[in-house]
């Protein structure tokens, strides 16, 4: 299991045992809820909730071609999550880097950011740009694409 998942299962695995003890104690209703919340909670902190990511090699090559910009990001991430769920279905025409799976993202990004692996970094036409917002990000892609 790659750590992209060990928060996702965490979570599931937390919500399996607080529902399993309010079954014990006689609330399945109140168990259940609990548990689907939970069972969110790891579904939204998952890659599964991204475009599927290529590598950054990649990115960049594409990126050269079609002129969209790159997304780096990191499963977990409140920010990346916010980008993501903001930009909506504009997020397929985005190419995405998950910088825990491909160690040429992370070094990009490290580049861009003085060290750090601060996430997202949005890449525009060479041009890092950490965190930005949503309707910014939108309004760089072409309305072609």
């Amino acid at each position: 299991m790659t750590r992209a998942w060990i928060l996702p299962m965490l979570l599931v695995v937390c919500g399996s045992l607080l529902a399993t003890a309010l079954v014990v104690r006689g609330i399945p209703g109140t168990a259940a809820a609990l548990l689907l919340v939970f069972v969110l909670l790891a579904g939204l902190n998952s890659p599964l909730v991204f475009p599927r990511s290529i590598g950054a090699v990649e990115a960049q090559r594409r990126s050269a071609v079609d002129g969209r910009p790159i997304v780096y990001w990191r499963p977990g991430c409140k920010y990346c999550l916010r980008l993501r769920i903001r930009l909506g279905r504009s997020a397929r025409q985005l190419h995405w880097v998950d910088i825990w799976r491909d160690p040429a993202g992370a070094v990009a990004v490290r580049a861009a950011n003085n060290g750090d692996e601060t996430v997202p970094t949005v890449v525009v036409a060479g041009q890092p740009h950490v965190n930005p917002d949503p309707e910014w990000v939108r309004g760089q892609l072409s309305p072609s694409a």
